[in-house]
């Protein structure tokens, strides 16, 4: 079943997000904004962090933004998106999720475990 509703689609999101948490943690759970970030301290650019930026959910009018920090810096990984989250994807790291389905949310869950997998082994997160 579709979902097009943007309060549903950021809970589903937030809950998929939710189910990683241990590496991750909450760092910001406003509704205008959830963010999660690693657990220990990460070199994030030229500056040590308590937790390296993962990821974000932004509602707007039309869509959820999911900000998806991996997408950007192990952009590799992420080269075989379906062509559904292809669409989504606006820049080198955002996606307009205008819209969730049962693909969609498995493809979200694969995405977070590789880029969780990509972070632990680049000691960015805790295993």
């Amino acid at each position: 079943m579709k979902t097009t509703d943007v309060n549903e689609i950021r809970e589903k999101l937030k809950s998929i997000q939710e189910a990683f948490l241990g590496p991750l943690k909450v760092k910001v759970d406003k509704p205008g904004n959830f963010e999660l970030s690693g657990t220990i301290k990460a070199q994030q650019g030229k500056k040590m962090v308590d937790g390296y930026y993962f990821s974000s959910l932004v509602p707007k009018a039309k869509d959820v933004r999911f900000y998806f920090f991996p997408a950007y810096t192990h952009a590799d990984l992420f080269d075989d998106l379906s062509e559904t989250m292809t669409k989504f994807k606006k820049g080198k790291s955002c996606f307009h999720v205008k819209y969730l389905d049962a693909d969609l949310e498995k493809e979200i869950k694969k995405m977070m475990k590789t880029a969780i997998k990509a972070y632990q082994k680049d000691g960015l997160l805790a295993k």
